[in-house]
């Protein structure tokens, strides 16, 4: 028994299928970690482990056949994502999985170096971000598309606060002549970031109501 489990476990295409798994598991912590909020699913996250495992038997299956490899196109244009893609960076992620799962069809290191590839530009984004952040600076401008659902802050005040107004996160501004209210709203990309601005504003008296929206 023991013997047979280890000639399964030795065989290349599950050692292929384990590795292809685990690459999904990585590439979404991966994401989750660097604030793509919309990974952070059951959806995504089987997607991410599946998809490329799905890859690589489907180009097992049809690589030294043609008539099965038309029949797969076919099929594959029939049965496509009908789910719509909240951005394209969400699409190459889908497709970057995809390709892990075909190029292990041909070599297991150009999957391991294409894994490596994604792990470097999804971490080194966010790290330069965050160094350049520090000297006050920004790699990239928050995008209601993208995905994510923003933490959002809305503040209203009986005066008129020039600090609030000149805040970069700041993306609305409205005055209420009737009721004599000013209304800010800021756009923060973490929870920390939005709580600490909130905890900043408790001890301004003009400031009347704050509203925050954290949903995930």
């Amino acid at each position: 028994m023991l013997e047979k489990l280890l000639n399964i476990f030795s065989n290349h295409y599950v050692i292929t299928l384990i590795f292809l798994t685990i690459s999904g598991f990585f590439i979404r912590t991966a994401l989750v970690i660097s604030g793509q909020r919309w990974a952070n699913t059951y959806h995504h996250l089987a997607t991410c482990l599946l998809l490329p495992g799905i890859g690589f038997i489907i180009t097992s299956i049809i690589k030294d056949d043609i008539a099965l490899s038309l029949g797969m196109i076919g099929a594959l244009s029939i049965v496509r994502f009908r789910n719509p893609v909240k951005s394209p960076f969400e699409l190459v992620i889908f497709f970057a999985l995809l390709t892990l799962g075909v190029v292990s069809t041909v070599t297991i290191k150009l999957s391991f170096l294409l894994l490596a590839l994604i792990l470097f530009v999804v971490f080194g984004i966010k790290i330069s971000d965050n160094i350049v952040r520090k000297f006050g600076g920004s790699l990239f401008q928050f995008s209601f598309g993208d995905g994510n659902n923003p933490y959002l802050l809305e503040v209203t005040s009986s005066e008129m606060l020039s600090d609030l107004k000149n805040e970069k996160s700041m993306i609305y501004f409205y005055f209420d002549k009737k009721n004599n209210n000013y209304i800010y709203r800021f756009v923060f990309k973490s929870k920390k970031n939005l709580v600490d601005f909130e905890n900043s504003l408790k001890n301004n008296k003009s400031i009347t109501n704050i509203r925050a929206d954290m949903q995930p």
